[in-house]
């Protein structure tokens, strides 16, 4: 069992041979959090930055299912989403007199939410593969009907609405400002960070490693799969909370929205994309996740294309996402193969943006033409104009599309006889 438990695809960046110390990485990280707001100082930047964060806490939360346990979750917004609601009815109870500090309201979601996993999780966890996730997909859709049959405690389609400047101010911080609301956001990043990396060193982590490479094997040697699948599925639960109690004090207002589906999904693409073989992937996920949501649909009406065309590109090129590729541009450079592969490895990227940048001017011609009420038939890229009712734009892009695709094929051609020899 140790051998499959401790997986290359399971260790920490910390762990190759040209290691960086974790106290290194941990104090650039908690660095990072701290420096971020003072760099980027606008309203706009420190709420995407507020975001982040959020988005962090209920990704890795969410990869202790799919990267440590093996459990594809489709209703993991139940979760978050109830600790949303549980923390913005404790914020409006606080501004009606409740002695509880502001700063200790996601802690309400997140023990609220472990405690639904408590009662949902012993069936859910019975299951493992796709009957586990069929169920916490319905699991999700029956608290999405539920918001909108019980107005009372949901708010119906409206949703339930607080003020975060409510009861004492410790220290004077009131968090009304974006910037406290931040540095409480950060400070809960790092803490959650920091239990759910130590919860994947623990023997119940690694015993969860192993439920999910053999339950017959763990079985066997005395342990209950089905017990370890749910233990960690509440703990789960308890920092999807957390993050749903954050974003209750950050947006001030929870709907049913919370609970849908698409935002299960959004967990799932984003955490898959930035990489759940490695502990650090879903956190690079969850800042792509709130950049692209949130710049993507107001950039280009085929957002969902492009979202769709890179998850699909991720689990056939690299299934061990943005983290995987990033690791391994780190072992060549601990082992001095970079000095003789980069300018090959150059040179194959920018014949992929070559052959695959056309591609992209088709979709928006396309959509041009589609919405031609709504859109401009023209498209400026790099300076030149192209012209959707052109056949010369069409047709240009598809010579310098067949140019970059000939050139991506010699590219990797000498990549493999370098890396052969």
């Amino acid at each position: 069992m140790g051998a499959e438990v401790n997986r290359p695809s399971d260790l920490a960046v910390t762990q190759h041979p040209n290691k960086l110390p974790q106290a290194l990485v941990w104090g650039a990280y908690a660095l990072l959090l701290a420096l971020a707001p003072l760099l980027l100082t606008s309203s706009l930047n420190q709420s995407l930055l507020s975001q982040m964060g959020i988005a962090i806490i209920v990704c890795l939360s969410y990869n202790l299912l799919l990267g440590q346990g093996g459990m594809v979750s489709f209703g993991h917004a139940v979760y978050s989403g109830l600790g949303a609601f549980l923390a913005i009815h404790t914020l409006n109870r606080v501004t009606d007199g409740w002695p509880l500090p502001v700063s200790l309201i996601p802690l309400v979601g997140g023990l609220g939410s472990a405690a639904l996993a408590l009662a949902l999780g012993w069936v859910t966890t019975r299951r493992a593969g796709t009957a586990f996730a069929m169920i916490t997909f319905g699991m999700g859709e029956l608290l999405w009907a539920t918001a909108l049959v019980l107005p009372g405690f949901f708010g119906g389609e409206g949703g339930v609405s607080g003020n975060r400047v409510a009861g004492s101010a410790p220290l004077g911080l009131t968090f009304g400002p974006q910037i406290q609301l931040y540095y409480l956001i950060a400070l809960y990043t790092l803490v959650c960070t920091a239990l759910m990396y130590a919860l994947t060193r623990t023997p119940l982590g690694r015993l969860l490693n192993a439920v999910r490479d053999n339950p017959q094997r763990v079985a066997f040697v005395g342990y209950n799969p089905q017990k370890v699948r749910y233990m960690v599925f509440v703990m789960a639960a308890f920092f999807a909370g957390i993050a749903g109690g954050l974003s209750a004090l950050h947006y001030e207002i929870v709907t049913a929205e919370v609970f849908s589906a698409q935002r299960s999904g959004a967990y799932l693409l984003f955490t898959f994309i930035g990489g759940t073989t490695f502990f650090f992937g879903p956190v690079l996920g969850a800042v792509l996740m709130v950049l692209g949501l949130g710049l993507l649909p107001g950039l280009t009406p085929a957002w969902l294309l492009y979202l769709g065309v890179v998850f699909v590109a991720t689990v056939m090129v690299a299934p061990g996402g943005l983290a995987g590729l990033l690791v391994a541009l780190w072992r060549q450079a601990g082992q001095g193969a970079w000095r003789r592969l980069w300018p090959t490895q150059l040179a194959l990227a920018a014949s992929t943006l070559i052959a695959v940048g056309p591609l992209y001017i088709w979709v928006e011609m396309t959509f041009r033409l589609q919405q031609a009420d709504v859109l401009a038939p023209t498209l400026l890229l790099l300076g030149v104009t192209l012209d959707a009712r052109s056949p010369v734009s069409w047709a240009g892009c598809g010579v310098v599309s067949l140019l970059g695709a000939g050139l991506w094929l010699a590219s990797r051609r000498a990549l493999a006889q370098k890396v052969a020899s």
